[in-house]
This record gives C-alpha cells, structure tokens and sequence, in this order.
C-alpha cells in the first residue's frame, strides 16, 4: 500500500497480515480525501482514526494537512504495524496511538473528545453498533463511515455524501447541525 496524495504521496505503508484487517483501497482513500478536501475537514484538523488497522486513513489526513492523528485499535499485531508505519514516515510528533476499542476511546473521551474535528470509521463490515459508536462523536466532527451496507446516521446530522465502491459504502457526514461560514449567514 502507499500514501495516495499529499506530503507523503507515494510512500509505501504496511498493513497488517492475515484476512483480519481490510485495509482502505488506495482508489476509495483517494476519493475520501478529495470529498473531504471539498469541504475543507482536512486542513488543521485534529483526526481520530477509530478501527484505524494499518492506519492509513490517519496517516492519509496527515500527508494532506491535518494537524494531528490519535489511531485507536484492538489488535495487537494492527498497533505494531500503525506504529512502524508512523515511525518510518517521520509522523510520531503529530500522533498519538491508542491500543484499545474506539467506542471505550470515544466514551472516556467524552469531554476531550470534541478536540475531533475528523472522525474517520472503518470497522470490520459485520459491526453493528453503530447507534452506539456515533452517539459518541462530537458535534461538528466531519465523520467518514466505511461499511459494508448503508449506516443510518442520527437524525441531527448533516449527510454530506453517500458513495458506492462496489462492496463499500461509504458515508460523509456532520455530527449535529453545521454552523455556515459568515458570508453564508
């Protein structure tokens, strides 16, 4: 796998063996990022990459301005591979690894974690608490869902963009109601 766009465009990541993860093609990535660049969430933001597996999302946001990245993931062998992916790209001042499961994360983060302002989510495609997992993000995060099916969203957010990939579906959406830019108002 490699870095898509930005920075680091070009440099090579490593995702973790076995058929446990399933690492984010580079040609959905690319599309994320570029809905993401046209609503201006990547720039300056602070990025959770929940599930973050090889983390390759996070680190994507990074190479194309984000701020800083906190990767949360239960698997062992996933935490070793996100950790050498951000030590070999230079990225450990910008980030923070979490081994553990992203709805604990969210939950003991509760008051810190409106720090988020991208919430990238890529379970494994058979989770399925997902009413749970987003009435953890902050209000106002942009949140990236990648499933397997259509995710219902709360009602008080924003859908921005739905898109199809063959078997991904995945989902751009605002936590609670946006505020509009001042010349908007």
């Amino acid at each position: 796998m490699r870095v898509v766009s930005g920075e680091l465009g070009g440099r090579t990541i490593l995702a973790p063996e076995g058929e446990e993860t399933r690492p984010t093609s580079e040609r959905v990535r690319e599309a994320i990022f570029n809905m993401l660049f046209s609503l201006d969430a990547i720039d300056g933001a602070r990025v959770l990459d929940g599930f973050a597996g090889s983390g390759a999302l996070g680190i994507e946001a990074l190479s194309r301005g984000a701020s800083h990245a906190t990767f949360v993931e239960s698997r062992r062998d996933a935490v070793a591979t996100i950790r050498s992916n951000l030590e070999s790209l230079g990225l450990a001042a910008v980030t923070q690894v979490i081994p553990g499961d992203a709805i604990a994360h969210l939950e003991r983060a509760v008051s810190g974690a409106a720090d988020y302002d991208l919430v990238l989510l890529d379970p494994p495609y058979g989770f399925d608490d997902w009413a749970a997992l987003l009435a953890l993000v902050p209000e106002g995060a942009v949140v990236v869902i990648e499933s397997g099916r259509d995710v219902a969203v709360p009602s008080s957010w924003v859908i921005e963009r739905v898109k199809h990939y063959g078997s991904t579906v995945v989902t751009l959406a605002t936590a609670g109601a946006r505020s509009l830019p001042e010349e908007e108002q």
